[in-house]
């Protein structure tokens, strides 16, 4: 296997078990090496470190192992069902009620550059490394192995998640089996039409799953505005718990569509549903209607540390503008998906939003993503979903 060797003392985050080595932290790698070949890590002194996928990024290395692996297939094997083993644990993998939920969460699951989500029966690969990409043949046989005759297909969708330079891509498309999209899946009981194929992501926002269950909790007589809705999400969950009204916000008239086809086929009653194709930050400057509830998740700030202040900034106004808008005892959930603002920030930039509305605000519920996103206790970068409850006075 080809090596590459560390600097010293840029060894210390290795020993620890974070499974990213920054191109910074190399001393020196075999000229053959190409962007996504397995390469061994070793030490400035020659100690081996792990194994794991080279790439030309600033992200140089993601470590797949940190021992030796002696078979590359049966290491995707034991993880994907070491992951499996988990959702099971949490009642996912054979719930009739819900059947949408994330197989695996990259660094959280020990796989960092593959995402892979399940929608009945049916999983959806996204491969964020070139290194994953070569590999998908042992992927797709530990997937078929792990869920056996139940898998119905799986479809490989990494054309926006490859680095530009990943070669001979095959497309997105189906590798095991076929099913006609979209199709229909639920999450507590709730039915979505899921489009892998022209959706965002992989069909659907599968972590807000707990905080769309919270949301019904506090629906029943209210009403409610769901910003940034996508698919509808919220609104589906608020109105199937008796919200006496859901108003579904967004700017692509795209994601109004699939809201409103979600809201048909749960066949509420009209009036109790209004979609709005608008700008967000503009609409919620001056609402006509005295909500209880305002859902804020928006995409995210800021996806580099260049866009930190910014993104800091547009999350208060954002606020602040709810915050001004909304009755008295009113409540907010509020979200930011964006890794480099952590909770602490993002809590204390809530708090400057109150302070600029005029409004006192209490915090009711702390936030993140569900338990099938698992973090990786090495990698805390891994938690990027953050939110909070606020109840505003």
């Amino acid at each position: 296997m080809l090596t590459v060797r560390i600097k010293p003392g840029k060894d210390k985050s290795i020993i620890r078990k974070h499974p990213w080595i920054f191109s910074g932290a190399i001393k020196e790698l075999d000229q053959s090496i190409k962007e996504g070949d397995w390469v061994e890590v070793i030490a400035n002194k020659g100690r081996k470190l792990g194994i794991g996928h080279y790439s030309g990024g600033s992200i140089a290395v993601r470590m797949l192992s940190f021992d030796e692996v002696n078979d590359i297939a049966q290491m995707y094997f034991d993880k994907i069902k070491s992951a499996y083993d988990l959702r099971s644990s949490l009642g996912l993998t054979d719930n009739s009620e819900t059947n949408i939920y994330r197989l695996v969460h990259a660094e959280g699951d020990y796989l960092p550059g593959l995402i892979i989500d399940h929608y009945a029966d049916n999983l959806v690969v996204q491969c964020h490394s070139s290194g994953m990409y070569n590999d998908i043949e042992h992927i797709k046989n530990a997937l078929v192995k792990v869920y056996g005759d139940k898998l119905k297909s799986i479809y490989l969708k990494s054309q926006s998640t490859l680095p530009k330079d990943t070669v001979n891509y095959m497309g997105d498309q189906f590798i095991h089996g076929e099913v006609e999209v979209p199709l229909v899946a639920k999450e507590y009981g709730n039915k979505f039409y899921i489009n892998w194929i022209t959706g965002q992501k992989t069909g659907f926002f599968i972590d807000q799953r707990e905080n769309r269950a919270l949301l019904a909790k506090y629906s029943k007589g209210k009403k409610v505005l769901n910003t940034f809705c996508y698919s509808g999400g919220f609104s589906i969950f608020a109105l199937n718990n008796e919200a006496t009204l859901a108003h579904s916000l967004d700017a692509s008239q795209k994601a109004i569509d699939l809201t409103d086809e979600n809201v048909a086929l749960a066949d509420f009653d009209k009036k109790r549903h209004e979609s709005i194709v608008a700008d967000t930050m503009e609409f919620i400057k001056d609402l006509k209607e005295d909500y209880d509830i305002i859902i804020l998740d928006p995409p995210a700030f800021a996806k580099h540390r260049s866009a930190k202040h910014n993104a800091v900034q547009g999350y208060k106004r954002l606020n602040a503008h709810a915050m001004r808008q909304i009755k008295p005892g009113g409540i907010i959930f509020t979200f930011s998906c964006s890794q480099v603002i952590d909770k602490v920030l993002f809590t204390n930039t809530i708090i400057a939003a109150a302070i600029a509305a005029e409004r006192e605000v209490r915090i009711l519920e702390q936030l993140h993503q569900p338990a099938d996103h698992p973090i990786n206790a090495a990698h805390p970068e891994g938690e990027y979903l953050k939110g909070l409850v606020i109840q505003v006075l």
